[in-house]
């Protein structure tokens, strides 16, 4: 296949920020002109409506149609119909889960690793681009049958992160001991 188009975002706000705000210009930059439709998918939300709302609004003020896959009858013809792929935020377990759900996992690594077409993750959508989901910040709501994830990437992420405050009085784990720990387990890849 052709070389990957990945850009994958730690999140889809920032304080002060609208929703994809702070990277906006970067999307336009990715996508460029030759992407007219993005093909959304807001399983990492339960309000899929609302998600899908939100998103639009955004994507066509930058000058893109946006498609919501939950609105779709059959969610792997969209996928294989898509010129673009957006994977939003919200709860990983949740959205890895309704990706596998959908058989939609070897389709949109097809899309994207064969085809070529630009994929864009936030947060949820940039852990699942990733080898797997063991460094996400969320908790397991549901369970997928696999934390293996989409492997876009050969790393994992770990959005949100944020370095230990050392002035804080706060006694639980850091993200960094987190990490840490995931790594005293053998062959664990790298986490960005």
């Amino acid at each position: 296949g052709g070389p990957r188009r990945l850009l994958l975002v730690s999140n889809s706000t920032l304080h002060g920020g609208g929703y994809l705000g702070h990277c906006q210009q970067h999307i336009k930059s990715f996508l460029g002109e030759k992407v007219k439709r993005v093909l959304f998918v807001p399983y990492a939300l339960h309000d899929r409506d609302a998600y899908a709302r939100t998103a639009r609004e955004k994507f066509e003020s930058l000058g893109y149609g946006l498609d919501s896959i939950h609105e779709s009858c059959d969610p792997v013809e969209a996928i294989r119909k898509s010129e673009a792929i957006f994977i939003g935020g919200g709860n990983t377990f949740r959205l890895l889960k309704a990706l596998y759900d959908n058989s939609l996992i070897e389709e949109i690594r097809k899309r994207v690793l064969e085809d070529g077409i630009p994929y864009m993750g936030s947060s949820a959508g940039t852990n699942v681009a990733t080898i797997s989901i063991n460094t996400t910040n969320d908790m397991p709501i549901v369970y997928p049958p696999s934390l293996q994830a989409l492997g876009l990437v050969p790393f994992n992420i770990n959005p949100h992160y944020l370095d230990p405050d050392v002035k804080s009085t706060h006694m639980g784990e850091t993200r960094e001991e987190r990490i840490r720990q995931y790594h005293e387990e053998p062959n664990t890849p790298p986490v960005l």
